[in-house]
């Protein structure tokens, strides 16, 4: 059913801390609600209503997951009202405000309640410089810009996602409810969305630059903000994501993941499943009371194995022991926008799309404009293993070498050694690792 979609929340402050929009969006990506748009007659036939325009609107985004049904998409039909007043508007390709440009299909930071006190601070910055990542700012993608003159300047975006703004009542891939960040969330990480709304661009604080993240052939390390994984509203529901490593969990990029240098495998595997693994086989080896002996060729590396043959060789000789778009309309230029009457002190709040009646269609494009300036502006993870090593032995990786470093924390424990390494194996096909 389709509704109206609300703004994105934020809290209720005075209104000249906002930046007055009067338009709202309403989707129905399902496309349940289709209508062919047609113009209507009162039972008396005096008087037409005005024809219904729902427009399709193809996402930007294409995540390398997949949704259910496994034909889902973040495409999706969408109406804005007031109809008229949207439409009679001429579309750009882009804006200027404060001396920065901005396309459409481009990222951009939009201001939040945390984010306006600290962004006149910023105002002198060199918009030429790209902004860091800010968490009490919003990012949007442009999918659209609009305007009527240079004091009423508009976007419709799709909304990304810090992983903390994930909604109670979200489903994953496996059909379970999840919300806020994810063990394998990342500290840069956004997820995309089809979440639409349009915003007043007096609150734009500045381009972001984003990329997306696509597992399967970019090992890439991610320094910067990147997606992977999307929601999907009006019934919000994130798309799969790759998974790794023997416990067939997603990776996150902060932490330390190995890929098993067997050409045949390949697989990444999280350093805290192979020090668990380690530990686990030296409790079952050793338990709470025997000493450990490391056999004379255990630490030695994979580089060393030229070396070992070597030495096997003189041994034998000398018995000595081993050693260890819509074509149809003209696209405009640029518009200079200058301040007018428009609250330019505060963000538009993010607004919750939800499903609308369908009709496809294609907005007509100008080139560009610039805008008024402004002087004011429970987490799921893995399943509890059992660890029957905890308060005996610590285990640490050593990725130079290629080993995990065991240290033996029992006490009353004698002879045998208190620290030693064995190498570092793949925990899917058993192979060393190089």
């Amino acid at each position: 059913m389709s509704s109206p979609s609300k703004k994105r929340s934020r809290s209720d402050n005075s209104d000249d801390n906002r930046a007055e929009c009067q338009f709202t969006v309403t989707i129905d990506p399902d496309d349940r609600n289709f209508k062919k748009g047609k113009k209507r007659r009162r039972a008396d036939a005096a008087v037409e209503e005005e024809e219904e325009i729902i427009k399709l609107q193809n996402s930007p985004f294409a995540p390398s997951g997949k949704f259910r049904p496994d034909d889902a998409t973040l495409d999706c039909h969408y109406k804005v009202e007031p109809q008229q007043a949207w439409l009679n508007m001429t579309r750009y390709n882009s804006f200027v405000l404060n001396q920065a440009k901005y396309f459409s299909e481009g990222f951009i930071y939009v201001t939040s309640d945390s984010s306006i006190a600290t962004r006149d601070a910023a105002a002198g910055a060199d918009p030429s410089v790209p902004r860091k990542r800010s968490d009490s700012e919003w990012v949007a993608r442009i999918l659209e810009i609009r305007a009527s003159d240079e004091h009423h300047v508009y976007a419709r975006v799709y909304w990304m996602y810090w992983p903390d703004e994930i909604p109670v009542g979200t489903k994953d891939s496996d059909n379970k409810y999840v919300s806020g960040r994810q063990s394998y969330h990342g500290q840069h990480e956004l997820v995309a969305s089809n979440h639409m709304d349009i915003i007043n661009v007096v609150s734009v604080a500045g381009e972001a630059k984003v990329r997306q993240w696509i597992e399967e052939n970019d090992d890439e390390i991610q320094d910067g903000l990147y997606w992977r994984q999307a929601l999907r509203f009006p019934n919000p529901q994130l798309s799969s994501i790759h998974r790794v490593c023997k416990c067939k969990e997603p990776n996150n990029p902060d932490k330390i993941a190995v890929a098993c240098s067997n050409s045949e495998c390949g697989v990444w595997l999280h350093k805290a499943c192979l020090l668990h693994d380690a530990l686990l086989q030296t409790h079952d080896e050793l338990g709470r009371d025997k000493p450990h002996h490391t056999p004379v060729l255990a630490i030695r590396t994979n580089g060393d194995a030229e070396n070992v043959k070597e030495e096997e060789k003189a041994d034998k000789l000398t018995g000595r022991p081993l050693s260890p778009p819509d074509n149809s309309v003209d696209i405009q230029q640029t518009i200079d926008a200058k301040v007018g009457d428009v609250s330019t002190d505060g963000a538009e709040p993010r607004k919750e799309s939800e499903a609308p009646s369908i009709k496809q269609g294609t907005p007509s494009v100008s080139a560009s404009i610039t805008a008024a300036s402004v002087t004011s502006k429970k987490k799921r993870g893995r399943k509890k293993e059992a660890r029957p090593y905890e308060g005996l032995f610590e285990a640490e990786l050593n990725v130079i070498e290629n080993r995990i470093e065991i240290k033996d924390l029992r006490e009353d424990v004698e002879g045998g050694d208190k620290e030693w390494a064995i190498p570092l194996r793949c925990l899917v096909c058993n192979a060393l690792t190089e």
